[in-house]
């Protein structure tokens, strides 16, 4: 990915008394019709008021979940309450995503108004990115804004095909992913390290290969550490461990090796003989593992390793937790690691980057996602960067 002034942004887009049709990420967690994390609206706030503010008619595009056709579980309906209450001015919806009943909706539109259109999932082209399909989106709108970077990765008519028949644009909350992510790997401060865990190896494979060519460090925990430590020829006891690939984490270390790229491993571990929470549990070097036992958390020793090496870093990218952080007290290494990040991050010394599902519910529980420079929501999205994968939705805004 290049610079962020080589995509087009609000900054070009004259709105005024225009319809500009906005994908938003609006697959938020529901209870009983009632938005339970509204962080992905938040985020696309400020386009929306902006654009309405300067007189745009704003028309929201948006998915819900996964739906085999029409489902009026998943429609979008509710939502548009929770997005008002939250931008303070009304959101009209139109029960349809195209056709008859969305250009009526659209038509009553007046500058500074804000529709939401009925979940585009709903038709089954608009995942595969049919030409007919996104000419109908089309009709709806004089100009394209995205400000789903969750999306980005996803070759959409909604995502992406729009953006090759209206003037396109990247919203606020795309542009800052973009600038964040940029100064992150694209061009950062040096030296660079990259944090990355979780389960399994064979899930990251890209994601490692692509890293071990950038960064300086890279620190490698949870679950996937123990293909590691097995493939260096520890006893891992009942961990979770992929001995199949054991010849590719050397692989991985070699070709780390050869781009001068430090690997960090874990050199003690928290062990027990039960995964559940509070388990009787020991603190062991990464050789003292015994046979009935499994490796749940990075130890001290492991985590004054990290933290140290993190005080020599100036660029930080975190993707995966140390251990099973769901369960204390196997969340101590991930906690410690990430407040260290953050306070780092608050001393001006670190630009701290971090996404992921996993990554933003650890840093959330270790009450230090807010003191990192920029924590990503998106999943897929921010997995596909990292692995160095251009995402068509962000391609698709170049100038």
């Amino acid at each position: 990915m290049t610079a962020p002034s080589a995509f087009r942004t609000l900054d070009d887009a004259d709105v005024a008394n225009k319809r500009v049709l906005v994908r938003v990420d609006l697959n938020v967690p529901t209870d009983a019709g009632r938005v339970t994390d509204d962080t992905r609206i938040q985020a696309v706030l400020p386009t929306i008021r902006e654009i309405a503010d300067k007189g745009g008619k704003v028309i929201l595009l948006a998915h819900f979940g996964r739906p085999k056709g029409a489902d009026p579980t998943l429609s979008l309906e509710p939502i548009a309450g929770e997005v008002a209450s939250r931008l303070g001015r009304p959101v009209a919806f139109a029960p349809a995503t195209i056709g008859a009943v969305a250009e009526a909706a659209v038509a009553k539109l007046a500058p500074g108004g804000v529709l939401l259109l009925e979940n585009t999932r709903f038709d089954s082209r608009e995942e595969k990115n049919d030409p007919d399909f996104v000419a109908e989106l089309a009709k709806l709108g004089d100009l394209y804004v995205n400000d789903a970077f969750a999306t980005a990765h996803r070759a959409h008519a909604s995502t992406e095909g729009l953006a090759h028949l209206l003037p396109a644009y990247a919203g606020r909350c795309m542009q800052v992913e973009i600038e964040a992510l940029a100064k992150a790997l694209e061009a950062p401060e040096r030296p660079v390290m990259a944090v990355v865990g979780g389960a399994k190896v064979s899930s990251k494979l890209e994601l490692l290969g692509n890293l071990v060519a950038k960064v300086d460090l890279l620190v490698i925990g949870g679950g996937m550490a123990n293909t590691f430590l097995f493939a260096q020829g520890k006893d891992v006891g009942k961990s979770l461990c992929e001995k199949d690939l054991a010849d590719t984490a050397r692989e991985i270390v070699e070709k780390a090796a050869a781009a001068g790229c430090e690997i960090v491993l874990p050199v003690d571990a928290v062990v027990a003989r039960e995964f559940k929470a509070h388990a009787d549990n020991r603190t062991v070097g990464v050789d003292g593992v015994a046979a009935d036992e499994m490796i749940l958390d990075a130890g001290p020793a492991s985590v004054a390793n990290v933290v140290a090496k993190l005080k020599t870093a100036r660029t930080v990218v975190w993707n995966g937790p140390f251990g099973a952080f769901e369960l204390a007290p196997f969340d101590a290494a991930t906690v410690a690691v990430a407040k260290a990040a953050a306070a780092l991050t608050g001393e001006g010394k670190l630009l701290s980057v971090a996404g992921g599902g996993d990554t933003v519910a650890a840093l959330n529980h270790a009450g230090a996602a807010e003191g990192f420079t920029y924590v990503s929501t998106a999943g897929g999205a921010f997995l596909e960067w990292l692995e160095g994968k251009p995402l068509p939705g962000v391609e698709a805004l170049r100038r």
